[in-house]
């Protein structure tokens, strides 16, 4: 076999880029990367393979991007069979010829017109260096967290607006206020990461991408309130966020990012990492707090608040991931700084997961203040299959569906609350005009009855009642007074539900059954039940 020269046979490696994400990785990253060097050896290119974390572009996945003098410039997605070609064409210097060509990375229009502030290094950094952490200002909100010391990080964090981004959206700096000023010996950082909402990825890829984000969030969050000790409660079914997490952990604590005597101060902080129980429900503060105590996942009666009698009854700040992970680029740049992006009281910027049935599918992180038109047409491309949308589910399976009139109304959790809709965790799912929505509103119910934890009546019970009245609907038995029926068992749920899991359900059922009545009668052709 012979080969053309090439022009990349240098004497300094060329950084060929391939993400090590469990995205990338289900679409054969690994494949990609083994083929790329063994075909490097075979034409005597002398390569630097770096696995990086994803960019968040996922259609384009496995996305090979490679280090030229003018920037990155990426190929995608690749496929095994494209390497020989790849090579071919001399990608390793940029060419644009060939078909997999997308120009310089930065410049890939999805990404270019973001505005990256949590993930501003993810796709960028190889996740478990910290050597490329700090160069892309790794650990200078850390250095002015220790220098600043506890009340003035708790008046930034507060100052910013920052609100939590796991769906609740409680006042990030207010919650810390009532842990620092709550007396106890023993305090904790706790870091939710069951991330289980359907089509919700954004945690996963802080943690595959830029684990170092998240450790120090939570580093600089026991240093505001006196916190010696964090849990990272990880979803069991994220092996390998896992993995990248530990790794992280250990290049921390040997670089004295963790441990005793944090960079020299007085400051002791340890991290660890505990998988999850494998159920919904325990991404849910109070139950979560249970399970890492070692306990059934139930939900706890509020109040207390966690910030008072938390974990082990000691205060404790419960944040999700994107929380923590945001806080390091408040500490760095200024509450002002990041109190810039959104609008009203959404100060910031929100990672919007772009899943379902989108033809470009993918983390796009912008201020708060974007439509949900914007994000499907601009970003999103369309439905995959070519079919126009009929709805839209924002905030994961206790969010509303959306039908096409609401599309304008801004990316904000007040004006979502005005359309009894919610943000959440920024999670979109989006359906073509092939749904069936009281199938939608049933599947709602249903797995409230699969993820409840079954302390309260009114979620454990309701749910079951509501697959069988909505069962009744599409059987075409009596459904005007079902429907009646149907609605007062929602509102009972939303009003008496002891959390957030019996007290949300509503809104998808709702919201199917106000905004697409058609799918609910007789003539209902997809159910074909009455």
């Amino acid at each position: 076999m012979t080969h053309s020269p090439l022009k990349t046979v240098a004497e300094q490696a060329i950084r060929v880029y391939v993400p090590c994400d469990s995205a990338a990785l289900s679409v054969g990253a690994d494949q990609i990367a083994t083929t790329i060097k063994a075909l490097a050896a075979e034409y005597q290119a002398n390569i630097q393979l770096v696995r990086n974390g994803s960019r968040g572009l996922f259609w384009l996945e496995p996305l090979v991007e490679v280090e030229t003098a003018d920037g990155r410039v990426a190929y995608g997605p690749v496929q095994p069979e494209d390497i020989t070609s790849l090579f071919e064409c001399d990608f390793l210097s940029g060419d644009p010829q060939h078909p997999l060509y997308l120009g310089l990375t930065e410049k890939i229009p999805y990404l270019a017109k973001q505005q990256r502030l949590t993930f501003q290094r993810a796709g960028i950094i190889e996740p478990a260096s910290i050597e490329d952490y700090t160069a892309y200002q790794g650990f200078i909100g850390l250095k002015k967290a220790l220098a600043v010391g506890p009340q003035a990080i708790v008046d930034e964090v507060k100052q910013s607006g920052l609100r939590g981004r796991g769906g609740a959206a409680f006042p990030t700096g207010i919650k810390w206020q009532t842990v620092l000023d709550t007396p106890a010996k023993q305090k904790y950082i706790v870091c939710n990461a069951d991330e289980g909402d359907s089509g919700s990825f954004a945690d996963r890829l802080v943690m595959e991408a830029d684990p170092f984000s998240l450790i120090e969030g939570m580093t600089i969050a026991g240093i505001a309130v006196g916190a010696n000790q964090g849990y990272i409660y990880l979803r069991s079914e994220y092996p390998h966020a896992h993995q990248m997490l530990n790794k992280a952990i250990a290049v921390a604590y040997q670089h004295g990012y963790l441990g005793n005597h944090i960079l020299g101060s007085d400051f002791s902080f340890d991290l660890e990492v505990r998988l999850g129980a494998g159920a919904y429900i325990c991404g849910e503060e109070t139950s979560l707090l249970e399970s890492l105590e070692g306990k059934r996942g139930l939900v706890r009666a509020k109040p207390p608040i966690p910030a008072i009698e938390g974990l082990f009854g000691q205060p404790t700040i419960v944040n999700n991931v994107l929380s923590l992970a945001t806080v390091p680029i408040i500490l760095e740049k200024g509450a002002a700084y990041y109190e810039h992006f959104g609008m009203g009281r959404s100060r910031g910027t929100l990672a919007f997961q772009l899943a379902g049935n989108i033809k470009q599918g993918g983390l796009v992180e912008l201020a708060f203040g974007i439509s949900l038109r914007e994000l499907l047409e601009e970003y999103g491309a369309g439905t995959l299959t070519g079919r126009p949308i009929k709805a839209v589910q924002v905030g994961g399976p206790l969010g509303a569906y959306l039908p096409e009139h609401q599309w304008d109304t801004p990316l904000d959790y007040e004006a979502f609350m005005q359309i009894d809709a919610m943000v959440g965790h920024g999670g979109i799912v989006v359906f073509d005009d092939k749904v069936d929505m009281l199938e939608q509103a049933r599947f709602a119910m249903e797995f409230c009855v699969e993820e409840s934890c079954g302390k309260c009546t009114p979620c454990r019970i309701g749910s079951t009642r509501g697959v069988e009245v909505i069962d009744k609907i599409r059987a075409g038995d009596n459904i005007q007074a079902n429907t009646v029926l149907l609605t007062d068992l929602c509102d009972t749920m939303t009003h008496t539900s002891l959390c957030a899991m019996g007290g949300m359900t509503p809104y998808p059922v709702m919201s199917a059954l106000n905004h697409f009545p058609e799918d609910f009668q007789p003539t209902n052709p997809k159910t074909g039940g009455c």
